[in-house]
């Protein structure tokens, strides 16, 4: 029994994980931090597996646990930044030069949270409109009105052919 349940997991994360980090790269702008997260997230499912697993979406509850992970260390990385540089102990962190999918992820970073969330859930995720709703709690047309805003603003940074066609493509390397 303890062998199906882990034949189960291994299956769900082989299946889940590329997809689930790139998505939570580009929700967060930071690779590093991204693996960090879904690592994270992924360890909290296994241990709850017996139920996780019964769930309609068990990715959902893994991006969810990941995407709240990100936002409670990106709340103690900058409490903790804020402190540091009250104290002139170190200077802010000077972002790392990539290729073009770091492009399309620089310019995801300038976007409210919840823009950036549902662009990433939507395209990255292929998650409905729908889907995406129910995942952040808010309703179809708070979603719609949120990729329009940042389908909007990420077109004033970048080439619009990227995001519409090739934004999996430009992320995924």
């Amino acid at each position: 029994m303890a062998s199906d349940r882990t034949e189960d997991f291994d299956g769900f994360y082989l299946a889940s994980r590329e997809r689930l980090l790139h998505a939570l790269y580009a929700m967060t702008g930071d690779l590093a931090e991204a693996q960090d997260v879904v690592q994270e997230a992924y360890a909290r499912a296994w241990q709850r597996w017996s139920s996780v697993s019964s769930y309609d979406d068990p990715a959902a509850w893994v991006r969810t646990v990941a995407w709240r992970l990100a936002i409670s260390r990106r709340r103690k990385a900058r409490n903790r930044l804020s402190a540091a540089m009250r104290l002139h102990a170190i200077s802010p962190p000077v972002p790392e030069p990539s290729p073009d999918s770091a492009a399309i992820v620089a310019a995801l970073r300038k976007l409210p949270d919840a823009q950036r969330r549902a662009l990433a859930l939507h395209y990255l995720c292929d998650l409905s409109v729908e889907a995406v709703a129910a995942e952040t709690g808010v309703s179809t047309g708070t979603v719609k009105s949120r990729l329009s805003r940042g389908r909007a603003a990420l077109a004033a940074v970048i080439d619009t052919t990227l995001i519409t066609t090739n934004t999996k493509e430009a992320i995924h390397g």
